[in-house]
């Protein structure tokens, strides 16, 4: 199984992103829509959520109720992330060791945290005058 998303850019900094029946836009600028390093964030805290409700339930807590997470990527000096933060609050009154334990497991559930290896550099193509 693949998951497959096209991107058209036709012009500018700005991308056209498919995902199955969905669209979304992506521009570098952050002029007409989240910029790359905001995509990312959000993807990842994202897809951390369900992976902190599964850690809840596998560490006997059944319910975390609501879930924000407030995530900040710090930035060098070229404009790349260097770090990323989660400042995470739960409705449900979990004590700080059973909610380290919750937060552990869920970095191991999380799909997109897993993706952030090093290990994993896309393979590329390229094919000039085929558009």
């Amino acid at each position: 199984m693949a998951k497959e998303v096209t991107t058209v850019s036709e012009e500018g900094f700005s991308s056209t992103n498919e995902i199955r029946d969905f669209e979304s836009t992506i521009d570098a600028t952050g002029e007409e829509g989240p910029d790359t390093l905001e995509a990312l964030l959000a993807a990842y805290s994202s897809c951390y959520v369900p992976a902190l409700r599964v850690g809840g339930q596998q560490r006997d807590v059944e319910e975390l109720g609501t879930i924000e997470i407030d995530v900040s990527g710090e930035l060098n000096d070229d404009d790349k992330l260097e770090s990323i933060s989660f400042d995470i609050r739960v409705e449900e009154d979990v004590d700080e060791e059973k909610g380290q334990q919750i937060v552990d497991r869920a970095f191991e559930l999380c799909k997109v945290h897993d993706a952030l290896k090093d290990s994993l550099h896309a393979e590329t193509s390229f094919e000039g005058g085929a558009v």
